[in-house]
């Protein structure tokens, strides 16, 4: 009797685990620092020359089709003034993302807070759309770059201010 519930536990474990992490795989995951540093190359290309990233302030989201979506800011110490302050990050997508109305494509991006607005450019540098930010004074503790859940939307931080996106429909 008792190697019967033994074998009867085990078989209710055997069937109830692969369904509990195919609930919990059902949702993005956000990925912090050490996890994009597998998937970031040490430079990247944009506008004409290679930047290195700064993985420890990098971020991403793993979608659970297996479609990933990271950001990271970049050394810009080699581009034009002009450039330099308008490229602070490297932001990579393989799924169409939502900004305010604005459809980012696949692809790889630079962007930055320019005046309160959030920039995206081209890898040519050519600017493809803003967005305002918001300034969050609540945050207890700012980072450079951060990336958090906000139900079925994202909020990418640069410091206090951060703009909102979600996975395009």
């Amino acid at each position: 009797m008792k190697l019967h519930r033994a074998s009867l536990a085990a078989l209710t474990v055997l069937l109830f685990v692969p369904l509990l992490a195919s609930a919990q795989s059902s949702a993005p995951v956000i990925l912090h620092p050490a996890e994009t540093t597998k998937l970031l190359p040490e430079a990247v290309f944009f506008r004409g020359q290679s930047a290195p990233v700064q993985t420890r302030n990098s971020a991403g989201i793993h979608f659970p089709d297996g479609m990933y979506t990271l950001a990271t800011l970049v050394d810009n110490s080699g581009y034009s003034t002009g450039i330099q302050q308008k490229y602070q990050a490297y932001f990579i997508t393989e799924v169409p993302l939502d900004f305010s109305g604005h459809t980012l494509h696949p692809g790889a991006y630079g962007t930055g807070i320019v005046n309160g607005k959030f920039l995206v450019m081209d890898i040519a540098a050519n600017d493809l759309f803003t967005v305002p930010t918001v300034h969050d004074t609540a945050i207890k503790r700012p980072t450079p770059l951060q990336l958090d859940a906000d139900g079925d939307h994202y909020r990418l931080y640069f410091g206090r201010n951060y703009v909102v996106f979600s996975r395009a429909k």
